[in-house]
């Protein structure tokens, strides 16, 4: 079992990272392209300096994994390693809208043991340890108990038209926060058929799932972290009574994305 002394040391420096973008939330800040459409802010390197510095002092014996940090294959040596994002949703940061999260993982040998989000904009703090339940500012989380994929409530823009018996609801730009949102009771099922980042939803996975949710990968299987690719391939967040339908209906468009790497 996780050491609750060492869950409350890492929402705390959470709640530090999250202190610390928040000052210069809808401020002007330098920002850059990292690739075409991916931004990045000087506030992004600092918050991820500030957790660099405090969680390495922490867990001196732990890896590190953040979207701010050069990767390289010295952390797929380590037992234990954080996987972390400074500022999940920076494009939301940017734009001065509230949806962006700070986003902390503890990952033991594959899996998340310890799982943290900030979100200062929406005076949010979300965590869970295995076992222990998933919190939202001391409000224990319990996912959905929506029984079909009519009607299941997801954060969207705009559906496919194989979807429209959906319902779209607020989709923050972070994607942790749109899987919290279904740990939360607020979505039924947040679904991704691309490769994406394990920084991006390694905490939110153990939040959703220690609320009575299911997460697995696009097509169905269990995720993993400290992968040497550092990716799964999409990320499938569902009340479970929807999961295997969730999969069966997105495998044909999940095989055909994958296909197309």
């Amino acid at each position: 079992m996780t050491d609750a002394g060492l869950a409350l040391a890492v929402g705390a420096i959470a709640r530090e990272g999250g202190r610390l973008a928040l000052q210069k939330f809808r401020t002007e800040v330098t920002k850059w392209e990292k690739s075409p459409g991916n931004f990045v802010c000087e506030v992004d390197l600092a918050v991820n300096e500030l957790l660099h510095r405090r969680l390495d002092a922490l867990v001196p014996d732990a890896g590190w994994l953040s979207e701010e940090t050069v990767d390289n294959e010295h952390r797929l040596a380590h037992d234990r390693i954080w996987v972390v994002d400074p500022i999940d949703g920076t494009r939301d940061y940017l734009r001065g809208r509230t949806g962006w999260a700070v986003s902390i993982a503890l990952v033991e040998r594959g899996r998340p043991v310890i799982a943290v989000l900030d979100a200062p904009a929406r005076a949010e703090h979300w965590s869970a340890v295995p076992g222990q339940g998933a919190w939202r500012n001391g409000m224990r989380l319990a996912a959905s108990d929506h029984r079909a994929l009519a009607g299941a409530r997801t954060p969207a823009d705009a559906l496919p038209r194989a979807d429209r018996d959906m319902v779209t609801v607020f989709k923050p730009n972070s994607i942790a926060l749109r899987i919290a949102m279904v740990a939360a009771g607020e979505a039924d099922l947040l679904a991704t058929i691309r490769w994406g980042n394990e920084w991006d939803v390694a905490a939110a996975t153990l939040i959703a799932c220690e609320a009575g949710a299911v997460v697995s990968d696009a097509l169905g299987k269990p995720l993993r972290f400290n992968t040497p690719r550092g990716q799964a391939f999409g990320i499938l967040a569902t009340a479970p009574a929807i999961h295997q339908a969730a999969v069966m209906r997105l495998r044909n468009r999940a095989v055909a994305a994958l296909g197309r790497r």
